[in-house]
């Protein structure tokens, strides 16, 4: 096993299970990421914008929304795992805690299963669990 740092543009050969990238970047989460999402998603439930009805939730403030978790921990990992490839899902997604504004986050990934694929033999799909860190 290898963990690895730094380097973008991997290929499929580039890859060995049992490899960890600690993706180097870490993001800040803004009160205008959550509204900005919220809106272009569409999502109107009130815990992730109205601060007083928030603060008399058990988190006591908003919510940031989990949708957006998910796509910022992606993010994070494009430049070592995906910048030469397609992300082709996600499976086993967990939020076993909230993010609130103010949060930075952090991703690392690990290769737990390679193959070539079925529907394209000249290509290979990589399997990899990526955890997301609140600083």
């Amino acid at each position: 096993m290898a963990t690895h740092s730094g380097w973008q543009g991997r290929f499929y050969e580039d890859f060995a299970v049992g490899d960890v990238y600690e993706h180097p970047l870490g993001r800040t989460v803004l009160a205008a990421d959550n509204v900005w999402f919220t809106l272009l998603t569409v999502n109107p439930n009130p815990i992730h914008f109205d601060a007083h009805l928030a603060s008399q939730t058990e988190w006591g403030r908003p919510l940031v929304d989990s949708t957006f978790t998910l796509a910022l921990i992606t993010g994070l990992s494009v430049s070592d795992l995906s910048q030469n490839a397609v992300n082709l899902g996600w499976d086993e997604v967990r939020l076993p805690a909230p993010v609130f504004e103010g949060d930075t986050l952090y991703a690392q990934s690990q290769v737990i299963a390679m193959r070539e694929s079925k529907s394209r033999p000249h290509q290979g799909i990589v399997t990899v669990k990526t955890i997301g860190y609140n600083q």
